[in-house]
């Protein structure tokens, strides 16, 4: 089944589009994604080839994930997905359990946006969260990455903004790019799916000390006159 897979894929693969993936998602020599290897797939196509191969055993997604080119782990993961948002309880727990087993292979920032909040902020609605603090304390990228975006199921279905804000708290002085910018598209998407003025409160508390990307991401949707006033740092705490 997996060399009907990789037929297809080698038959989507676009060379000219995998040279700029290479340079967009830094593959280079100490970057983030160092090494990795991509094809030159678009989204929309992994996705497709992961729901045709949808009945994938794991032994093959497993495989799949470990494979040096991006997009095979891209796809592993994207059936993961698919076969979450399908399953009983039953395989749910399975691919829960699976995902954390395999997160040394959710290696890039892509990847994690486009499973994290799917399957483990889903599998974690209605349980207990302490595992994304273990998350957010890991010295892994690619961990916290997921402990956060994880939080953008809470968001989205349960309207609660509060591990959301926990965890922004937690990674608020994190030296990373890729960290600031999640904590800042999440406390977005509060302010967008909840209340401006939840996302407000907790920005008047932090704003002074967060990192400019992360504080850019936050207010993106802000009018003009506000951001500024963020981004100059004058706003009033007690407003």
């Amino acid at each position: 089944m997996i060399k009907n897979l990789r037929k297809d894929v080698q038959a989507m693969a676009n060379p000219q589009k995998a040279k700029l993936l290479q340079g967009f998602f830094k593959t280079g020599s100490g970057q983030y994604g160092e090494g990795d290897i991509f094809l030159g797939l678009t989204v929309p196509q992994s996705r497709s080839i992961a729901i045709k191969f949808k009945h994938l055993p794991y032994s093959e997604i497993t495989e799949l994930l470990k494979s040096k080119n991006h997009e095979e782990r891209l796809i592993a993961l994207l059936i993961l997905v698919h076969n979450y948002k399908s399953g009983n309880e039953k395989e749910q727990k399975k691919i829960y359990n699976f995902y954390l087993k395999h997160l040394p292979y959710i290696n890039n920032w892509d990847l994690v946006d486009l499973s994290a909040h799917s399957i483990v902020g889903a599998w974690l609605m209605d349980k207990d969260r302490k595992l994304l603090l273990k998350l957010a304390s890991s010295k892994n990228l690619w961990s916290r990455r997921i402990s956060v975006i994880a939080t953008f199921h809470f968001i989205k279905y349960e309207r609660s903004s509060v591990w959301s804000f926990k965890i922004a708290e937690m990674l608020l002085n994190d030296k990373h790019d890729l960290i600031h910018k999640a904590v800042g598209w999440m406390l977005r998407e509060i302010g967008k799916n909840i209340s401006q003025k939840e996302e407000e409160i907790f920005l008047k508390k932090h704003y002074k000390q967060m990192p400019r990307t992360m504080l850019r991401y936050a207010i993106e949707r802000f009018d003009p006159a506000l951001r500024k006033a963020y981004m100059t740092n004058k706003i009033e705490i007690n407003d």
